[in-house]
């Protein structure tokens, strides 16, 4: 079942789940803390934060950390993903193709952290040419 910006309750759900996994972080280098929590088909959520490397590239997005858990739980179609963070960026383009992969109407809820003010998305807006040409 698909989530809409009006699943007020569901959404504030994530929002806090979000914000909480934003203070586990661990970005040293950056101190940009990012938390994100996934809603699964079922209602079960997964949560995840970013996690710095001081190899730049080994970064870990809060975003692919809470997919890998859901995905590591086998829940491969989801709802709607919350992602907290200093000005409430949107996800980068990496995390977009890697979310696309399970579903391009996903809904995307990005929050500021300090204001709690939210942005509502839908994945497919936001990445509307991903890469699905995968040769059989």
């Amino acid at each position: 079942m698909q989530l809409t910006p009006d699943d007020s309750a569901t959404i504030d759900s994530l929002v806090r789940a979000s914000l909480g996994a934003r203070l586990r972080a661990h970005a040293p280098y950056s101190n940009f803390q990012v938390g994100a929590a996934l809603l699964a088909d079922d209602g079960e959520m997964f949560i995840g934060c970013n996690i710095e490397n001081a190899s730049f590239s080994l970064t870990l997005c809060a975003e692919r950390v809470a997919a890998a858990a859901a995905v590591t739980a086998q829940k491969r179609h989801w709802r709607a993903i919350a992602i907290a963070s200093k000005g409430g960026v949107s996800p980068c383009g990496a995390c977009r193709q890697f979310l696309s992969e399970f579903g391009h109407e996903l809904l995307v809820v990005c929050v500021d952290a300090q204001s709690e003010q939210r942005k509502i998305f839908q994945l497919s807006d936001l990445l509307p040419h991903a890469f699905d040409h995968i040769p059989q």
